[in-house]
């Protein structure tokens, strides 16, 4: 979906993450949601997640994402896929490479109505990737469920953390991609939440460099790449294209085109950015979205602090509000990976 010179998500989400649960077998080093191998009882009840798809039936026509932990580890998940995609919604769902990832499964997936799953894979070897992981056997798991899914006539979305663990071998994991049937490389750039650690995150040069290398292989690719929480890799794709930035639009961000669900019904401007604007047991999803303070200022890259808030790509990028958050304490501070210094700030820098 590409956004337009007059969108600016400010009516309602193009994209709905719920984060049906926590509970997952694997112990990944990095995992946002600090998973957990039972659920949790606080996680919405199978009628709350039929209300739920109600709610977001009503934000119009968003992209719905089932995550987790491990969506699998729900009982119901293949009836709220069929009651989603009943409802309207183009739904995908993001499980686990754990042994409940079985072409059976996969098959009841797919006759639920799912068109598009994603799997994780951060390394181009199976030592590097069961190791940041967590389970022996996981990279195998991986590649068996990419099979099946194709199989069962589901697309695949490889995801990928990048970070200082993998920010050498990029070009391997084009060359493993290359060879296995998917859709879409996503590439999430670190954000030191949850289980993950500041230290591994890049910093802007290593980010820049990161960004040259994505832009070069994207070019022999036989399927995109798109990044999650580095929007400035728009910015970078942009100046590389000589385009004008006034024309260019306006990107989705953290709590701009995007709303998170986490298992217990907060409201957060996305996953990596846990700051609760509402339940959805009490509130309604797309009032939220439309009227919260913070919500509406994340929407806003002119309220923003620092080199972001004059730069000439801030309605593309923005920056990844989350990381600003997550390493400043300010959800509204400069992206703290971005090597680009606009000509206004080195303006007013040097005035």
């Amino acid at each position: 979906m590409q956004p337009t010179a007059i969108d600016t998500y400010d009516t309602a989400p193009h994209i709905v993450i719920w984060e049906m649960t926590r509970a997952c077998a694997l112990a990944c080093r990095h995992c946002r949601a600090e998973a957990i191998p039972y659920r949790n009882p606080a996680e919405l009840t199978t009628a709350q997640a039929f209300a739920l798809v109600d709610a977001v039936v009503e934000c119009g026509n968003p992209i719905f994402i089932l995550t987790g932990g491990d969506p699998f580890m729900r009982d119901d998940l293949f009836k709220i896929v069929e009651y989603a995609v009943g409802s309207g919604l183009r739904t995908a769902v993001s499980p686990s490479a754990t042994g409940r990832l079985r072409p059976a499964a996969l098959q009841a997936l797919s006759r639920a109505g799912c068109r598009r799953i994603s799997l994780s894979l951060d390394a181009p070897t199976a030592a590097l990737h069961d190791d940041f992981r967590g389970v022996r056997g996981s990279f195998a798991r991986t590649l068996e469920g990419i099979a099946a899914a194709r199989q069962s006539g589901i697309e695949v979305q490889i995801n990928t953390t990048v970070s200082r663990f993998n920010q050498t071998r990029l070009g391997e994991m084009a060359d493993l991609l290359r060879g296995l049937d998917v859709a879409l490389w996503s590439l999430f750039f670190l954000v030191p939440v949850g289980r993950a650690s500041v230290d591994d995150v890049l910093d802007a040069r290593e980010t820049e460099a990161a960004f040259a290398e994505l832009f070069a292989l994207a070019q022999t690719l036989p399927f995109p790449i798109k990044t999650t929480e580095a929007p400035h890799y728009r910015r970078f794709i942009a100046q590389q294209a000589g385009n004008d930035p006034a024309r260019l639009g306006h990107g989705i961000g953290d709590g701009k085109g995007f709303i998170f669900i986490s298992y217990s019904g907060d409201v957060c401007p996305s996953g990596f950015l846990p700051y609760a604007v509402g339940n959805v047991r009490r509130d309604r999803l797309i009032d939220v979205y439309r009227s919260d303070p913070f919500l509406a200022r994340l929407r806003d890259p002119n309220s923003f602090d620092g080199k972001c808030s004059v730069c000439e790509f801030h309605d593309l990028c923005g920056g990844s509000r989350a990381r600003a958050f997550t390493v400043t304490g300010n959800a509204f501070a400069s992206e703290p990976t971005c090597a680009y210094v606009p000509p206004a700030w080195g303006e007013r820098i040097h005035a």
